[in-house]
């Protein structure tokens, strides 16, 4: 008897401002699961609900979503509740790792060198923000940005007080919680991880001020990349183990990108990305790629690690 096909529900779009990036990369994985001759359906929660999901007719969810309530643990844990397999992380790795203040706690606790940094849960006068920035020995240029955003979505680097309070007075519109965060300068590093494994690093040299949403999405930002990244062997041997570790202690699946600082012979994590981007313009297919993994290949075995228990 033939062995019939799996049906894949691609789930992408969201209302998440990652919108945009979502249904990129959700269409770019549908074409390949579509060539890789999986039964292929779409689903849009924008349009509807997540719990109206038919899981009579699914056999495995590839999520594709980004941003707040694709990649926080929200959406996976509808999946849960379907009793679905989904690719990528679970409800708590997923939640660990959007929320930055969670996931710098768990850098620190882990021994992962990680820029200092604070969370202020309330909007702060801007007097009192620069006391306690004195308090804490931060120096300018000073990070901040909201704990619950992904593809650099509200970073904003400030070089002194006054643009610190413009950025605020910006970011306290939309956000409740924001972690302030001492600039790392040096190369811009990121890691592929795939099912536990480091596939490479790919170095990044953004022509804007630092690798932000046009950086990574827009053409005409012209990011160069290097491809693998331009440290020596035992330096790269040691961000690979780095990214690792990293998605092991947050008990990631599927496949994520760590991001790393290089200063000072010294890599610093600035975050771990559970759901990658999976667009034309996307690292992780990149460094995949380097490694001898097509686009296609990579999609295939971020299904078949879905259907893996968790």
């Amino acid at each position: 008897m033939k062995k019939r096909k799996k049906n894949i529900l691609v789930v992408l779009g969201g209302n998440s401002r990652e919108r945009a990036v979502s249904l990129n990369s959700g269409i770019a994985c549908i074409k390949a699961i579509k060539r890789l001759g999986y039964k292929t359906f779409t689903f849009d929660p924008k349009n509807k609900l997540l719990n109206t999901i038919d899981k009579s007719k699914i056999d495995i969810i590839f999520n594709a979503l980004h941003g707040k309530d694709g990649e926080d643990g929200n959406a996976q844990s509808y999946f849960e509740y379907l009793k679905i397999p989904y690719t990528h992380s679970g409800v708590l790795s997923s939640m660990n790792a959007m929320d930055k203040s969670i996931s710098k706690k768990i850098f620190y606790d882990s021994k992962i060198t990680t820029p200092n940094s604070f969370v202020l849960n309330c909007k702060i006068k801007i007097a009192d923000l620069k006391q306690l920035i004195e308090k804490k020995n931060f120096n300018f240029p000073i990070v901040v940005k909201p704990t619950n955003e992904g593809s650099s979505i509200g970073v904003k680097i400030c070089k002194n007080i006054k643009e610190l309070n413009t950025s605020l007075k910006l970011l306290n519109k939309n956000y409740k919680s924001l972690i302030f965060e001492e600039f790392i300068g040096g190369q811009e590093i990121q890691v592929a991880v795939l099912r536990g494994k480091a596939l490479g690093a790919i170095e990044l040299k953004p022509k804007r001020k630092f690798y932000d949403y046009e950086a990574k999405y827009s053409k005409s930002a012209k990011t160069k990349h290097i491809m693998p990244a331009n440290i020596n062997k035992l330096k790269y041997k040691e961000v690979l183990k780095i990214a690792e570790k990293t998605h092991k202690i947050l008990k990631c699946k599927g496949v994520t990108r760590s991001d790393f600082k290089f200063f000072k012979n010294r890599f610093y994590l600035l975050e771990i990305n559970t759901q990658p981007g999976m667009t034309n313009l996307s690292l992780v297919p990149e460094i995949a790629k380097y490694k001898g993994i097509s686009f296609d290949n990579l999609v295939n075995e971020i299904i078949i690690d879905a259907g893996i228990n968790r």
